[in-house]
């Protein structure tokens, strides 16, 4: 099917978005504060970081010292916060324009790396509790502009481990343009966007706004205590790989629970997560399940993930960290699927220095791939064995940023129960 005539069929879900979101909160610690947003707000990260990788494609080793995660983000809001702006300028391009060395991670063209995102991570205006006292309880919020579809969990940048996880693309949708409708009464939140399907394939890329509504999301948000969040979202996205919408349709599940709060005084982070994305009407499937943790001790953040992900593989390009885009379905060669144990401990540091935030880490990861289909790939013959290992040491520097949740905004942005610190 044509994208635009998809696109006029998403549109009577476009006109019933009654809502939406954006902005007018700051970002969030899993194992931090979270407080309320000032009215204009400048953060800045980076993660100066030597990440060592052993096997890589076509066989051998390599390490590399990179510039990761580099993140500038700023929050503009009216009095009372009803209106805002919010954008998060991500700067891979110039850091990682080949991307960053990472077991198992595909997406966009770049495989066992991860690939640089957006310059313009996120860019959106969002109005918050349209309505005001005339709906009671209700909050109903309208965000439009570039960033994270509503659905599946956190960006893996305000996580705990350095390391994507090979999931990402199957747990994830983000830098698109979007219309975004968010509810919330209590402590149930409903989202649901429509947006382009095509992904970026450089940090340059805009969104393909020719395409805009052939692709729609929905996510339910329950929190039944505080702390602790429920959520189960549904997606249909259209051609992500192949820009001009010549590609094939995936349909995308995801379901998580997350708990960011103390636990008998000691302030603890937790996730545990599912993800489907089918293709071709089922002929492809993919599923990830992941568990990841993490506890605070005074400065001490020792944290842990388990991944269990399947990923496709896909015909490589002359460079073996890369295959070729725009992707169509029948250069899949075959299906793996990557255990990965990554352990890793950060230590906090606070320089007087105002907002200057230091935390040297060092992080392990230990991954087994294993042919799951007839497909002609074997990860063994590829890479010269199924095992594999990764070190990486560094520090991630901050400025007026502890940690962040990216994708919710406006209504889904609050807190259950109010702000809270632990």
């Amino acid at each position: 099917m044509h994208p635009s005539s998809r696109a006029k069929g998403a549109r009577p879900l476009l006109v019933a978005l009654a809502a939406g979101s954006l902005v007018a909160r700051p970002f969030a610690d899993p194992l931090g504060a979270q407080e309320t947003a000032p009215a204009l707000e400048v953060t800045a990260q980076a993660v100066v970081a030597y990440t060592h990788l052993d096997p890589i494609p076509g066989r051998g080793s390599l390490g590399e010292v990179r510039v990761v995660h580099p993140l500038v983000t700023l929050e503009a809001a009216t009095p009372g916060g009803r209106f805002a702006v919010r954008g998060s300028f991500n700067l891979d391009g110039w850091t990682v324009p080949d991307g960053e060395l990472a077991i198992g991670v595909w997406g966009e063209g770049f495989v066992d790396r991860r690939h640089p995102h957006t310059y313009v991570h996120e860019l959106l205006l969002v109005g918050r509790d349209l309505l005001g006292s005339r709906d009671g309880r209700l909050d109903l919020s309208l965000a439009l502009g570039k960033g994270f579809v509503p659905f599946g969990t956190d960006d893996p940048m305000s996580r705990p481990p350095l390391r994507y996880p090979v999931n990402h693309h199957l747990s994830q949708i983000l830098e698109r343009a979007l219309a975004l409708g968010a509810a919330r009464y209590g402590p149930v939140v409903a989202e649901a966007a429509v947006f382009n399907g095509d992904e970026p394939d450089r940090p340059g890329r805009w969104p393909n706004l020719h395409r805009f509504g052939d692709s729609w999301a929905a996510r339910l948000t329950v929190h039944p205590v505080d702390r602790l969040e429920l959520q189960l979202s549904h997606a249909d996205v259209f051609s992500p790989e192949h820009r001009p919408g010549g590609g094939i349709e995936q349909t995308k599940w995801s379901a998580s629970a997350r708990w960011s709060g103390p636990l008998r005084g000691v302030p603890v982070y937790g996730l545990v997560e599912w993800a489907r994305t089918s293709e071709a009407g089922g002929f492809f499937e993919f599923e990830t399940v992941l568990v990841e943790g993490a506890i605070r001790i005074g400065p001490h953040r020792p944290y842990y993930r388990l991944e269990r992900t399947e990923r496709p593989e896909e015909h490589r390009a002359f460079d073996l960290f890369r295959s070729p885009r725009p992707h169509i379905e029948n250069v899949i060669l075959g299906v793996t699927r990557w255990t990965i144990h990554t352990l890793g401990y950060r230590h906090d540091v606070r320089p007087r220095l105002g907002a200057l935030e230091l935390a040297p880490f060092v992080e392990a990861s230990f991954a087994r791939a294993a042919k799951v289909d007839d497909g002609v790939f074997d990860p063994e013959t590829f890479y010269g064995r199924d095992r594999f290992w990764s070190a990486s040491l560094g520090v991630r520097i901050g400025w007026g940023m502890d940690g962040h949740r990216m994708g919710r905004y406006g209504a889904a942005a609050q807190p259950a129960h109010g702000a809270h610190r632990h």
